[in-house]
């Protein structure tokens, strides 16, 4: 028997260019001392004080079916917090709990499109974008952020492709590049929304790692809230990556049919898992500001590293938990690159072009490392493009 097409699908043409993260891991698998700067991965675990919450939940009963929808004093809570961040009111009825931010993609995009439907996303990408718009029967059309444009998207690119268009994927901090999308940016896309008739969902799970500019959801622009799905998550603010427990937050009557998808699909997520949650939502910005602290370090060293030297160069990292390095002058491409640094100094990097092909020539470093081990993986990354680039120039 022959599995369905949309299944057997997902990946395009059936590379989720995931190929160098496996590699890696089973080198680590076999005992060899691998650097790895892969994933969005915290070095820390989860806080003791949430894992406390979490277990005493799970002891005090809440292990049975948890309401579809969220609890509701955690939905009360994103509520509030979406309603302080953004000046939008938003109640619990414009809340559903998801498990984790991915499944809250996949709902959005449910949500906003049919089968067949064009669904725009901008390229650089977050790996599982297209994979989910996949899945959901819409078609994924990747519109290319540009290096000269320091992958700010532009708004004449956007309205280029939205003729036709259902839905507009953003992400802001953004998730390869690490930039943040400046106001003028997010002016742009908020026209090409509302007059094109797009959905615009918006992956916001970075938005307590901001280290230039202003995190603006575009949920907050006028005539938006209307017309906005907004993607959230504990896994990258709170450390909470293993408890999968995100959210989407939009108009009460489409989150309706969404929790009516939620009974169908995930039928809700754990009752102890979401007092975690809540629990962790009370600790409060300063909590999350420590959560975020070791991301701004590793900026920081990686920058000092980088200057001086002009074979390795780095995308404005704005936002989020990478910075992404333009090793063009190398003369490889990121895959080569990446895979070339692996074996030769036993660092895990991810290429660009794993993310889409306007990141071709670049490569993103997570900042996941303690500070020594990410000082010394960042050194020796930089020495070796350095050397590649001199052996190109001797050529």
């Amino acid at each position: 028997m022959k599995a369905s097409n949309r299944i057997r699908t997902l990946t395009g043409t059936g590379d989720d260019g995931w190929g160098l993260f496996l590699r890696a891991r089973a080198m680590k698998a076999a005992g060899e001392p691998v650097l790895e700067l892969t994933i969005g991965e915290h070095d820390i675990a989860t806080d003791p004080r949430i894992l406390a919450a979490m277990t005493a939940s799970a002891r005090g009963g809440h292990t049975g079916y948890a309401a579809v929808p969220g609890i509701p004093a955690l939905r009360d809570a994103v509520a509030a917090r979406l309603t302080e961040r953004t000046g939008v009111p938003t109640s619990r009825d414009n809340v559903l709990i998801t498990p984790g931010g991915q499944a809250g993609l996949f709902a959005a995009h449910h949500a906003a499109c049919d089968e067949g439907d064009r669904a725009l996303l901008i390229d650089p990408y977050y790996a599982t974008y297209p994979g989910t718009i996949r899945g959901v029967g819409a078609v994924p059309v990747p519109v290319q952020a540009a290096p000269e444009d320091g992958f700010q998207p532009r708004e004449t690119a956007l309205a280029a492709a939205a003729p036709g268009a259902k839905s507009l994927l953003i992400n802001s901090p953004n998730n390869p590049t690490g930039v943040v999308y400046t106001p003028e940016t997010l002016a742009g896309i908020a026209r090409v929304a509302c007059e094109h008739g797009l959905w615009l969902i918006s992956d916001e799970v970075y938005d307590t790692q901001v280290w230039q500019g202003a995190h603006i959801s575009p949920r907050a622009l006028p005539g938006m809230a209307a017309r906005t799905l907004v993607v959230g998550s504990l896994s990258k603010s709170h450390a909470m990556t293993g408890s999968r427990l995100g959210w989407v937050v939009g108009p009460s009557e489409v989150i309706a049919h969404m929790i009516t998808l939620a009974t169908h699909t995930t039928y809700g997520v754990p009752g102890y898992i979401q007092d975690a949650g809540l629990h962790a939502l009370g600790l409060g910005v300063e909590f999350e500001a420590g959560i975020a602290a070791p991301f701004l370090r590793r900026r920081e060293i990686i920058l000092t590293l980088l200057a001086g030297q002009q074979a390795v160069r780095a995308v404005p990292a704005q936002g989020a938990m990478y910075t992404m390095l333009d090793i063009r002058s190398t003369g490889l491409s990121g895959e080569e690159f990446a895979a070339r640094l692996l074996e030769a100094e036993k660092i895990a990097v991810m290429p660009g072009e794993s993310f889409g092909a306007a990141a071709a020539g670049h490569i993103r470093v997570a900042l996941t490392l303690p500070d020594d081990q990410f000082g010394e993986a960042a050194s020796r990354l930089i020495r070796f493009a350095n050397l590649c680039a001199a052996r190109r120039g001797a050529e």
